[in-house]
Parts: structure tokens; C-alpha cells; sequence
């Protein structure tokens, strides 16, 4: 009995064992058919895209330089600048390749001290030692040849670029920073990226030393070449812009101003010739700029462009058929709206002037006499006009940060923004809002988009906007009465063979929370010459003067004519005022 329950319980295992074997001969069966179809699908259908990958292992791309960046003469403003970084790996020191070696052969050549430098790659205990930074292209050349002649395999070089402006803190605001290491870039640097770094990249097989492998295919120049990305030319006059910069800096540390800005822009075809910012900064050394000195606050901040928006005002009455070229106008010298008073700069000295033309109006930047012209338009006319000079909306120049600005809908009007809005306080705009805007009554009545990057034929089409404001025949209108006006006047800014079509301003600076006004002025001075042809439009701005008298006039105004004198100098415009000892200028 017991024999035959031993008997049973053997064949009970034997089966167990059996079925076992034959379960993993069916797994092995499975796994292998499983590789089988795996290799041949390998082999057979995604050949390619493994061969790629092992490809890539041994591939070395192009290493690819940035654009330069000219100014419209061909002036470089931006460039690259390659560099090499040397690093050792102590794994591959050998008995042919030991630190001694190596120090000895490279201390001269690097400038390092002999027993520095074995000093530094015998640290085996950090698996890159970084033997130098920031090489130049004759000592890395000079690097590679002891390289190959000893055949290291523990030294390599990293070929490095960093971006350098040749000319210092020049027209920093347009050109910008460019960071390689972060991606970091700003101004053209920025908006013109693409283009700039635009490279058809190559790539070829190199083994694992760097040695480049040839077959059939490789074009034996390609490596020998660096990719650069495609320049880029400004619209930027390097001389004029010199001149901005010089008489603005001068303006700025004469006057103890906080900050301040000069524009030079074609109103024909909205090419800025010269764009001046202050503060400013290096560029080289953008790193250690602050936020304050890299901003384009001409571009980012808003402010109450203040007496320039008369010329705003003014235009817009007379396109909508409210007033002519010789409308007379009422001027009480002062007015009292709900618990304010509004009275004219002059009003304690000479009292209400009574009935004014428009020229009296701009020569005297009449406030009161603003307003009435206003008061001709009803809140949405006004506002219409407004939109259509570009107020509210950025104006499309070629640079980051640009703000739209602040205007009101017309639903939110009331008699007081109304009014306030005549005389250049009811709303706030950019520097670079006001240059588009004044561009339409210097350009026959049509508004163009300000850029600084110079364009094709074909890009302009696209990215230079020519906008319709208001009619040629207003246009003239307005020209012919700014001029008249600083030709009757004694301003600083009539010019002795220009005609200048212009329009000084002073305003008071909002407080940073936006309630109420602070104690410092804008002052600015914006206009265009030759009147009878402008080639030109300059906007002088400074902020927050603390010396001498604080107008439009007094601060902004020589800026603005001491540009206006150098540019028409450097441009060779043709002078259009008859001589002094004539008894009229013609226009």
C-alpha cells in the first residue's frame, strides 16, 4: 500500500516536472520568435532610422557665428567674437600622457606657470578639469598643433563666441545685448534673431580625437567653413546718431535731468536715423547694467506729452472741417471748470490776448485757445482722430517693449478729460507714439511705421506700414502755420536756412502711483524741417531738469536745434528760407 502511494506521488512529479518543461519550452519558443521579428523588422524596415542614430553618435555639427550688425554706411555696430575653452580629462592620462608632460608643453603657450599648471591637472579627482578660459583663436591653433604632434587624447578644445560691440555704449538701446550661454537678448538683438542666426547648417562624421572622416559624399570645404547667420544694416546714420548722443548727454549733466531721449527719423519713409536714450549702458558688459539703464523707457513708459499735442488738436479741428487756416479763435487767457482753473503760461504777465489766429495760438502755445479748438469737436470726433494718428495702439517699430499707451473710449468723456485732452494732459503716449503721429503732417498727411532695421524692397512692403490720416491739403495747412510760428517768435529752435515746422512742450510729471503730479516737467520739443520739403522730424524729450528755467524752450529746445543744424550738415539738405536781409521767408 504505502509502495503504491510512492508510485503515485513520483508520477504526480514527473508530470508536474513535464508539463513545467513544456510550458518554458513554448516561453522559449515565443521569446525567440519575438527577437526573431524584432531583428528582422530592425533590419529590415527600420534600418534607417538606427543607422541615423549611430550616426549621430560620431556626427559634429557646424558651429554656427551670428550676424554682424551694420549701421546704414556700413559701420560695424555688432559682431562675434570666437574663443576657445581648454579642458583636460585625467581618464585618459597615460604613461606618454601624464600631467608633467602635459604642463610642460602647454605652460609657455597658455601664459600658466609650469608648476601651476601641472598643479591643476593633477587633480584626478575631478573628471574635466577646466585648464583655461576665454583663449584666442592663434594660441588654440597653436594648442592643436602640439595636440596632433603628440597625439593627446586627454586635451580638448571648446570652441566658444561671445558678442562684442565695437563701439561701446553706442546706440545701445537699438542694438541691445545678445547673452550665448542664456539665450538673453534684447532690442535688435532681439526682433532680429531669425535672421541673424539664419545658417544652412552642415553636418559631417568625425571620429572621436575631432579628425574629420571623409567618404564620397563630404564636401571637403564645408568644414573648413563657419556658418554665419545672415547680417543685419540699420537705418541708423552712425555721425547723426553721435550728435544726438552728445547733446543729449550734455543737456542731460547740465541740467541735472534724470533721463532723456533724441530721435531722428525720415517722415517719408519712417527710417529712424538716429535714436538717443539716457541713461545708457555698455552693451560689452549688459550684465552689469541696471533695469533702469537697460530699459527703453522712450518705448515702455507713457507720459502727458503736454503743449506738442496742440499741434494734435489743432489738426484734427481743422481736418474735420471745424476751423481753416485762418479761423480766429477766443482766448480769455484763462477758465475755471468744476474746482480747477486753466489759464495760459503767460496769463499773470500779459493778461486774456482776446481773439488769436492759429499761429498766434502755437507761437504762444495758447491753453485756452487749445481748448476752444477742442471744444469744436464732439468727444467721439475727437477721439476718432486721435485713433487715427496712432494714439492708443503701439506704432509698430522694430523694437520690444512697446507700450499702446493710454486713451480713453470716448463712453468714459466727460467736459473736464475733454478739455484737459486739448492741451496735451488727458492722455498719455510714448515718445515713439508721438514721432508716428507728427510723421502724418510732415509726410503730406499719411503716418509711417518708424523702424530701425533696414529693409528689402520686399520686406518694407510688409513690415512698413504707410497710413492714411488726413488730407495733403490739412497737412500743408498745419506745416505752413508751425512754421510761420517759429519764424515770428524768437525761439531758440528758428534755424537762420530752414523753414522749421515745430512745437516746444512742458508738462508736469505724474507721480508714480498715478495721483496727481509730482514737482519735476517733461520738456520737449518736436518738428521737421526743411517745412517746404521735410527730409527730417526730431523729438527732443528730457525728463525731470533741475537747473535754470524748466520749458520746452529753455531745455529741450537747443537740443533740438543743435540737431537740427548737425543733421542737416551731415545730410546736405537744401536750405529753403531766403536770405535774412528778405522781407519774407516762403515756405
Amino acid at each position: 500500500m504505502r509502495r503504491d502511494i510512492d508510485k503515485n506521488s513520483k508520477l504526480s512529479k514527473n508530470r508536474y516536472c513535464n508539463n513545467v518543461a513544456g510550458i518554458l519550452d513554448v516561453l522559449y519558443c515565443v521569446a525567440i520568435a519575438i527577437l526573431i521579428v524584432h531583428l528582422f523588422l530592425l533590419q529590415i524596415f527600420d534600418f534607417q532610422k538606427y543607422r541615423e542614430r549611430g550616426k549621430m553618435q560620431r556626427s559634429s555639427h557646424d558651429f554656427a557665428v551670428r550676424g554682424d550688425i551694420y549701421d546704414r554706411h556700413g559701420i560695424k555696430l555688432a559682431t562675434d567674437r570666437i574663443y576657445y575653452n581648454i579642458y583636460a580629462r585625467p581618464v585618459d592620462y597615460s604613461k606618454k600622457e601624464t600631467p608633467r608632460k602635459i604642463a610642460k608643453l602647454f605652460a609657455p603657450i597658455l601664459g600658466i606657470s609650469e608648476a601651476n599648471l601641472y598643479a591643476k591637472l593633477s587633480n584626478t579627482k575631478i573628471p574635466v578639469i577646466a585648464v583655461k578660459k576665454d583663449v584666442d583663436r592663434d594660441t588654440a591653433k597653436k594648442i592643436m598643433e602640439v595636440i596632433n604632434e603628440n597625439s593627446f587624447r586627454s586635451i580638448s578644445l571648446d570652441k566658444k563666441n561671445t558678442r562684442e560691440y565695437p563701439q561701446g555704449i553706442f546706440a545701445s538701446h537699438v542694438l541691445g545685448f545678445y547673452n550665448f550661454d542664456a539665450n538673453v537678448s534684447n532690442g535688435v538683438e532681439l526682433t532680429a534673431k531669425d535672421k541673424l542666426e539664419h545658417t544652412i547648417k552642415a553636418t559631417y562624421d568625425k571620429t572621436r580625437d575631432g579628425k574629420i572622416i571623409y567618404n564620397f559624399f563630404t564636401d571637403p570645404v564645408i568644414p573648413t567653413r563657419n556658418p554665419k547667420g545672415q547680417d543685419v544694416t540699420l537705418t541708423i546714420d552712425a555721425a547723426i546718431q553721435h550728435v544726438c548722443e552728445k547733446e543729449l548727454f550734455k543737456i542731460i549733466k547740465e541740467k541735472e535731468a534724470l533721463r532723456g531721449a533724441v530721435i531722428v527719423m525720415n517722415p517719408k519713409n519712417g527710417e529712424i536715423l538716429a535714436y538717443a536714450v539716457y541713461p545708457t549702458y555698455d552693451p560689452n558688459n549688459f550684465q552689469k547694467a541696471s533695469n533702469t539703464q537697460i530699459k527703453n523707457w522712450t518705448l515702455t513708459d507713457v507720459y502727458p506729452p503736454g503743449s506738442t499735442f496742440k499741434t494734435i488738436t489743432v489738426t484734427s479741428a481743422m481736418e474735420l472741417g471745424k476751423i481753416n487756416e485762418n479761423s480766429i479763435i477766443e482766448d480769455k487767457g484763462r477758465m475755471k471748470f468744476g474746482g480747477y482753473t486753466i489759464e495760459n503760461y503767460d496769463y499773470k504777465e500779459k493778461g486774456a490776448p482776446g481773439k488769436i489766429n492759429l499761429v498766434y495760438l502755437f507761437e504762444h502755445s495758447s491753453n485756452i485757445g487749445s481748448v476752444n479748438v477742442g471744444f469744436l469737436m464732439t468727444h467721439k470726433e475727437f477721439y476718432n482722430m486721435l485713433k487715427k494718428f496712432g494714439f492708443g495702439e503701439k506704432s509698430g517699430i522694430d523694437l520690444p517693449g512697446e507700450s499702446s499707451g493710454l486713451l480713453a473710449s470716448p463712453q468714459f468723456w466727460d467736459r473736464g478729460l475733454h478739455m484737459t485732452m486739448s492741451y496735451g494732459y488727458g492722455t498719455s503716449v510714448s515718445i515713439m507714439q508721438m514721432v508716428s503721429a507728427v510723421s502724418a503732417l510732415a509726410n503730406n498727411g499719411v503716418r509711417v511705421t518708424p523702424h530701425v532695421i533696414k529693409y528689402s524692397p520686399e520686406e518694407e512692403v510688409e513690415k512698413v506700414k504707410h497710413i492714411p490720416t488726413i488730407s495733403p491739403e490739412t497737412a500743408r495747412t498745419i506745416t505752413k502755420l508751425l512754421a510761420m510760428s517759429v519764424n515770428n517768435g524768437r525761439s531758440c529752435i528758428k534755424m537762420d536756412k530752414y523753414n522749421v515746422a515745430a512745437k516746444t512742450g512742458t508738462s508736469r510729471k505724474p507721480l508714480e502711483n498715478g495721483v496727481g503730479y509730482s514737482g519735476a516737467m517733461y520738456t520737449s520739443t518736436i518738428g521737421y524741417l526743411p517745412a517746404s520739403d521735410p527730409k527730417v522730424l526730431i523729438y527732443v524729450v528730457v525728463d525731470s531738469a533741475k537747473k535754470g528755467p524748466v520749458w520746452g524752450n529753455t531745455i529741450a529746445g537747443p537740443v533740438f536745434h543743435e540737431v537740427a543744424e548737425q543733421t542737416a550738415r551731415i545730410l546736405d539738405l537744401k536750405p529753403d528760407k531766403v536770405p535774412v536781409n528778405d522781407d519774407k521767408n516762403k515756405i
